[in-house]
């Protein structure tokens, strides 16, 4: 609980009006999120000015408000404080509260792993004690007070998670909160937008370990270079943990399962033989390791808290095994991800692929955050990683694309890999190709932002369990889970994308087929993403503008038929016919120039005649069409796919589309008749496919309408 007063005292705030609650029951950060007897903080931030939402959060049920200037609203009711700087008035509170109530603190830091360590050695100690872990998602300082709202007098010790997000940040949480234990778990790629490199994050982390008392104790991952460095840098007792030979807590002989972890335990002269906890992975084992080191500082044996830690149940999103749909094995690891613990996930992956039954290991990669100009490296290292652990990769979003791509590149079979860029778009890689089985195991993972819980819910064979997952408060449904890096960005909803291809597939008809018209970018929102969306919704084939946007398609790994609608030089054709990529063709002296380029490759190009009916671009005219196809009779290294036409006014003049129709089916009905068979026969653009369907023909393309 939050005194009223203990607040006033601590911020060095003053009450503005008369005072009307004196107990709450937790800070709200989030209008939105507010809940009855809590007090609402009002920050100025990099976001914005959160003042404006007080009145907001006041009708969810708030009943204070920390604010530093007036609310614009009558206050009757309300206890306000007002400061001069509402972030520091948290963080004043957060020491006051600790020095009042007198719990000892145990402070974890590290890449990754906390929020299990700290787990573990809740259970640990409370064996012997009372005591209080900081819960919740939020992240950075002020998880520090959210999570001592909950601290009682009772309460003896407490667990602080302090995960730094940037420079600065970890000496201000030790000085708020003068923890007596620090663990630091892994170093690894965090927040690499804010930090240098690994050197930075581990002397940010570092920070920790070196300000705690002499009475006090490090534990540190003896298997980590940087952190077993930390050693110098402590004046307090030093314990390390690890797998590796040299460490204070050694575990060996260490068998990996579906469904927990097996190992021996070495502490000095004794040994602890055939050992387990239900926690699974490698990764999971060190925050075992690190609990029972904290617990012999405070006088719990080794016995009494490994058997203690027999009854810890993994965390949600925290390599999580859980019953999937067809009976398979599906581990979620959805809560957060950074290429350290990717590989950590992805070696426990490995290790089920070698088992050596019939196990399929499946994969389900999304987007990694804050890794700066990290990014692309972290992606690339991941899926290369992918390579040897998984027999199929299937990636969300942009930036697990770069791992896909990579996976491919170090020799995963690209039959076996798929991209989306949406979250029904996955689910249907699962419903339509992937046939899953009781011998599958499917490990999800991804960043925050990347919300790969929902697609863990999404494959439960039983939906209660999804009270087992992370980030399921209605909270998430709103709320913008990262703060954009710039002023200025643009969200794709490829979900959206995803939605208008259907519905013009339902449109028009499985008879027909839907070319999309992916040219310039797909019109801003990116061509690989936009493409792999349109295909996986019932797109058949992809229309660009210029042979440098196809290649870039087909660099992207997409297979499907692609059609280049402008002039293409002719020393291209080589590569077109190597890459598959069909070309149109409306010039007799380029027909003849194909085709003696593709006679030398020793291949078929393959074009589509492209007929100008009106739009006064590119084409052949209807005056010259029926002998231009004379003379294509006799080119045998052409493969002449399809004929097609371009609306030029589709949206505006229906009666002069209409005759365009007339004169471009005038001009093919005579073809069919004469012997020529074209497998593409279209002309409708977006308007035209919307609003005529007379036009449709064999195929329409659809460029604009995709997109809204």
């Amino acid at each position: 609980m939050i005194s009223l007063y203990d607040l006033l005292e601590a911020a060095n705030g003053q009450l503005f009006g008369e005072p009307h609650a004196q107990l709450f029951t937790g800070f709200c950060l989030d209008s939105r999120l507010a809940e009855e007897n809590q007090i609402f903080v009002a920050r100025k931030t990099d976001q914005g000015d959160t003042h404006q939402y007080i009145r907001e959060a006041v009708e969810r049920g708030a009943m204070g408000v920390l604010c530093s200037r007036p609310p614009e609203m009558d206050t009757d009711g309300l206890s306000v404080i007002i400061v001069k700087d509402t972030e520091l008035a948290m963080m004043n509170w957060a020491t006051y509260a600790l020095e009042k109530l007198g719990a000892q603190v145990i402070g974890v830091t590290g890449s990754s792993g906390k929020s299990v360590t700290a787990e573990a050695i809740r259970l640990v100690l409370s064996q012997r004690y009372k005591v209080h872990k900081s819960t919740g998602e939020y992240h950075g300082r002020l998880r520090l007070p959210l999570a001592l709202a909950g601290l009682r007098a009772e309460h003896e010790m407490v667990i602080l998670e302090m995960g730094a997000w940037q420079p600065g940040e970890i000496a201000e949480m030790v000085h708020a909160t003068h923890p007596e234990v620090g663990v630091v778990t892994h170093i690894g790629h965090a927040h690499t937008d804010t930090f240098a490199d690994l050197d930075q994050i581990a002397h940010e982390e570092g920070l920790l370990i070196e300000n705690l008392p002499e009475s006090g104790l490090a534990v540190l991952n003896y298997d980590d270079d940087f952190i077993r460095m930390m050693a110098g840098r402590s004046q307090a007792r030093v314990l390390t943990a690890g797998c590796n030979f040299g460490a204070d807590l050694m575990a060996y002989n260490i068998v990996i399962s579906q469904t927990k972890t097996g190992f021996d335990l070495r502490y000095g002269a004794d040994r602890y033989v055939g050992r387990w906890t239900p926690l699974v992975s490698k990764e999971h084992l060190y925050s075992v390791l690190f609990a029972l080191a904290v617990g012999l500082h405070f006088d719990v044996p080794v016995a009494e808290g490994l058997k203690a830690l027999t009854d810890m149940q993994p965390l949600p999103g925290r390599m999580n095994p859980l019953r999937g749909i067809h009976n398979c094995l599906l581990v979620d690891d959805s809560y957060d991800a950074t290429p350290q613990s990717m590989e950590a996930a992805l070696d426990w992956l490995r290790s089920m692929r070698g088992d050596g039954t019939s196990t399929r290991t499946i994969f389900v990669m999304g987007d990694m955050d804050n890794l700066g100009p990290y990014t692309q490296r972290g992606h690339r290292q991941v899926g290369q990683i992918t390579a040897e652990a998984a027999d199929i990769l299937v990636t969300e979003g942009a930036q697990a694309a770069i791992a896909a791509r990579s996976a491919a590149d170090h020799g995963q079979d690209r039959r076996s890999i798929h991209l989306t860029y949406s979250f029904q778009d996955t689910i249907a890689v699962f419903k339509d190709r992937l046939q899953l089985t009781e011998n599958d195991i499917v490990l999800v993972k991804g960043g925050t932002s990347a919300r790969m819980e929902l697609v863990v819910k999404a494959l439960l064979a039983d939906p209660q369990d999804a009270n087992q997952l992370a980030r399921q408060g209605a909270d998430w449904d709103t709320s913008l889970s990262l703060p954009p890096a710039t002023t200025t960005w643009i969200e794709i909803d490829q979900g959206a994308i995803a939605h208008n291809v259907r519905q013009i597939r339902q449109m028009v008809g499985d008879h027909v087929r839907l070319m999309a018209i992916v040219k310039a970018d797909a019109y801003g929102h990116g061509a690989v993403a936009s493409s792999i969306t349109a295909l996986a919704n019932g797109a058949e084939a992809l229309g660009v503008a210029t042979f440098e946007e196809a290649l870039e398609l087909r660099d992207a790994g997409i297979e499907a038929p692609v059609l280049v609608l402008s002039y293409t030089p002719v020393y291209v054709v080589r590569q077109a016919i190597r890459r598959q990529i069909t070309l149109t063709l409306y010039d007799l002296d380029m027909a003849y120039a194909y085709n003696r380029a593709a006679r030398e490759v020793g291949a078929p190009l393959t074009v589509h005649i492209k007929i100008d009916t009106g739009m006064g671009r590119l084409g052949v005219l209807p005056t010259g069409a029926i002998p231009f196809f004379r003379h294509l009779i006799n080119l045998q290294s052409l493969d002449i796919e399809g004929i097609y036409t371009h609306f030029s006014m589709a949206d505006e003049d229906r009666d002069y589309t209409l005759e365009q129709l007339r004169v471009f089916k005038g001009i093919v009905n005579p073809l069919r008749a004469s012997g020529f068979q074209f497998r593409y026969i279209h002309a409708a653009n977006s308007a035209a496919t919307l609003t005529l369907p007379e036009t449709h023909l064999d195929m329409v393309r659809v460029g604009v309408a995709l997109y809204g």
